[in-house]
C-alpha cells in the first residue's frame, strides 16, 4: 500500500486543486495510466501512477486545494485493501504524523528549487526554530520580519508563503495573538469603507471564482512591477524584407505542410540577437548575476485562465520549421492545459506579441527571473520617408522591458538595435 502524494508540477507551485479524478476507487491501475488531472499555479496536468494496483481511496476530493507533499489517495495490490484511517475519514489525530512527514517532505521539494546562493543553517539550536519552507525564510529576511514571532499556518504549525505575506500586511504581532484585533463594529467607519468588498448591488457585482493559474499570475506580475525596475526601449522596424522573406520560406515549405509566421521569425532572431549579447541572457537572482549559456525563450500564449509561457529551449539551435512546429504543439497544449513542467521552466528570455489583436505598440510585464521580455505589435502600413520621398511601408512595433539590475541601459539598447537590424536583413536569421 502506497500514499500519493500532491506532486510539485512547476517550479513556483505550492499547492495544487484536484481537478478531476481519472480514476475512481476500485480501479485497477497501470503505471503510467493517468490518475488525476490537477490544476496548478499554471495549466491543469495530468498526473500519472508510478506503479501498479488499485485505486482503494481518493482522500481529497475533486476541487479541493491543498498543499505539496499532502497525500491525495493511496494505491494498494489488492481492491480490497482498506487505508489505516479509512474508519473514522482520516480524523485528525490518525492524520497528523502524516501530515507532519508530508510537510518535510514538500520542504525539502521545495528547498531543492531555491536557488543554490541559500543555504540553511543547523546550529545547535535548530530544533528550537520555527518550522518554515526555504521561501519563508528567504522572504521573511527580505521584509525584514523576525519569523519567530509569526504563527504558520502550514502542516504541524510550519511557516509557509501565505504566513509571511500575511505578517507582512498586518505585522507579526497581529499574527501571533489573533484574538488581540479590534472587533469589526469598533473600527473607524473610514476604515470600514477601506476594507469593504468592491462590489455592490449599484454595480450589479458577481464575485467569480478565482483559478489558481489567475492567483499565481496577479501575484508574480505584482512581484515583477513591485520587485524589479524595469525600463522601457521602443523601436520601429521597416518589415518590407520580413514580410517578402516569410512568403519566401512558406513557399519552399508548402509541400511540408509547416507554415512560419512572423512570430516565428520574431523568436528566432531575439534568439540570434541573444547570442551576440549574452549579457541580456542573463537573471538577477537574490543579489547574483546568472549568465545563462542556453538560449530559451519562451513564447507568451493566452488561454482561458489567463497567460502561460511554454519554453523553446535550445531556440538558437532550432530551424524556423522546428520553432514554427514545437510553437504550435506548445501552444495547443496550453490552451488544453497539457503543459509539462519542463514545456514552461528554464526561460531566458520572453516573446509577447499581440498584434494578432491590432494593438500597435504595448509595454511587458517582465517574467522572472528572466532579465526582459519583448512585446511585439501588429504591423501596419504607413507612411515614411525614403531616399527623399514619401511612401507607404510595412512597419512593426517593438518594445523591450528589462531588468534595470541586470542589464544597463546601453547594453539593452545594443541589444534592440542588432535585433531591429537582423530583422530588417531577415537573412541573418539562419545565416
Amino acid at each position: 500500500m502506497s500514499e500519493i502524494q500532491m506532486p510539485r508540477l512547476s517550479d513556483t507551485m505550492e499547492e495544487g486543486v484536484i481537478s478531476t479524478w481519472v480514476k475512481n476507487v476500485g480501479d485497477k491501475v497501470a503505471s503510467g495510466d493517468v490518475l488525476v488531472e490537477i490544476e496548478t499555479d499554471k495549466a491543469v496536468m495530468e498526473y500519472e501512477a508510478y506503479e501498479d494496483g488499485y485505486l482503494v481511496k481518493q482522500s481529497v476530493s475533486e476541487g479541493e486545494t491543498v498543499p505539496i507533499g499532502a497525500v491525495i489517495g493511496v494505491i494498494a495490490d489488492s481492491p480490497d485493501a482498506v487505508p489505516e484511517d479509512s474508519g473514522d475519514g482520516g480524523s485528525e489525530p490518525e492524520a497528523a504524523p502524516a501530515e507532519e512527514e508530508q510537510g518535510e517532505k514538500a520542504e525539502e521539494i521545495q528547498e531543492a528549487a531555491e536557488s543554490a546562493g541559500e543555504s540553511v543553517g543547523s546550529s545547535g539550536d535548530e530544533a528550537a526554530r520555527p518550522r518554515t519552507s526555504p521561501l519563508a525564510r528567504r522572504l521573511a529576511k527580505e521584509y525584514g520580519l523576525d519569523i519567530n514571532r509569526i504563527q504558520g499556518s502550514g502542516p504541524k504549525g510550519r511557516i509557509v508563503r501565505a504566513d509571511i505575506e500575511a505578517a507582512r500586511e498586518g505585522g507579526a504581532a497581529e499574527q501571533a495573538a489573533p484574538a488581540a484585533q479590534p472587533k469589526e463594529e469598533a473600527k473607524p467607519a473610514a476604515e470600514k469603507a477601506a476594507t469593504a468588498p468592491a462590489f455592490d448591488d449599484g454595480r450589479a457585482s458577481e464575485e467569480l471564482k478565482v483559478s489558481n493559474v489567475r492567483k499565481v499570475i496577479a501575484r508574480r506580475l505584482t512581484e515583477s512591477k513591485q520587485t524589479v525596475p524595469h525600463f522601457y526601449l521602443r523601436r520601429t522596424i521597416d518589415a518590407e524584407a520580413l514580410k517578402a522573406f516569410r512568403a519566401q520560406i512558406n513557399e519552399q515549405l508548402s509541400s511540408t505542410g509547416v507554415k512560419v509566421s512572423f512570430n516565428d521569425l520574431i523568436v528566432k532572431a531575439s534568439a540570434t540577437a541573444l547570442k551576440l549579447h549574452p549579457a541580456v541572457n542573463t537573471s538577477w537572482v537574490d543579489d547574483k548575476l546568472l549568465q545563462h549559456h542556453r538560449v530559451n525563450v519562451g513564447v507568451a500564449v493566452a488561454v482561458d485562465a489567463g497567460l502561460v509561457v511554454p519554453v523553446l529551449h535550445d531556440t538558437d539551435k532550432a530551424t524556423l520549421s522546428e520553432i514554427s512546429t514545437r510553437t504550435r504543439e506548445l501552444a495547443g497544449k496550453a490552451r488544453d492545459g497539457k503543459l509539462k513542467p519542463q514545456e514552461m521552466s528554464g526561460g531566458t528570455f520572453s516573446v509577447s506579441n499581440l498584434g494578432m489583436f491590432g494593438v500597435d505598440s504595448f509595454s511587458a510585464v517582465i517574467n522572472p527571473p528572466e532579465a526582459a521580455i519583448l512585446a511585439v505589435g501588429a504591423m501596419r502600413q504607413e507612411p515614411v520617408v525614403v531616399d527623399g520621398e514619401v511612401v507607404v511601408r510595412n512597419r512593426i512595433s517593438l518594445e523591450l522591458s528589462v531588468d534595470h539590475r541586470a542589464v544597463d541601459g546601453a547594453v539593452g539598447a545594443a541589444f534592440l538595435k542588432d535585433l531591429a537590424e537582423i530583422l530588417e536583413e531577415p537573412m541573418r536569421i539562419i545565416l
